[in-house]
């Protein structure tokens, strides 16, 4: 099984990182979708992380989240490379992604998925998120999304 590391801002492996993080996301999203030319920046804010599956020396797939108030986080990405799905990753790399979210003792953590996106989907449901709301045209104006989230009881 793949080892879950988060990217430090500092790290000696930014780079490379960053650009294998980079090449998965233009081949698993549509181009208006993707952070590609924006990720070194997307990463650089101070409100957000990224974790990845290392095998070896290859990244099986990232996670990256944010928590836009101290109240609630969001997954703002979760890619697995193809060759790679199926084997557990996406489901390791998204509870360590909620682990992290939930030591900065949010209440609510959401993201948005197509609702096509079926594997994805059952994913979610399975760690607890619910659907929210269906978000019509959120990805392109023929492509719609689930808003999902997962909330904490707090004591």
């Amino acid at each position: 099984m793949a080892e879950i590391v988060e990217l430090q801002k500092n790290s000696a492996n930014w780079v490379n990182v960053v650009d294998d993080i980079v090449r998965i996301e233009k081949k698993i999203f549509p181009k208006h979708e993707s952070l590609a030319r924006s990720f070194d920046e997307e990463l650089r804010k101070k409100n957000s992380g990224l974790l990845y599956a290392q095998l070896g020396e290859d990244i099986a797939g990232y996670v990256m989240y944010s928590w836009p108030s101290s109240l609630s986080a969001c997954i703002t990405k979760l890619a697995v490379k193809e060759n790679y799905r199926g084997q557990g990753h996406g489901e390791k790399l998204l509870e360590a992604a909620v682990q992290k979210c939930r030591t900065r003792n949010v209440h609510r953590i959401s993201l948005h998925v197509d609702p096509t996106r079926t594997a994805a989907m059952q994913l979610y449901k399975k760690l607890g998120f619910q659907v929210d709301t269906l978000v019509e045209g959120y990805y392109s104006s023929d492509r719609n999304a689930y808003r999902m989230y997962l909330d904490f009881d707090m004591e």
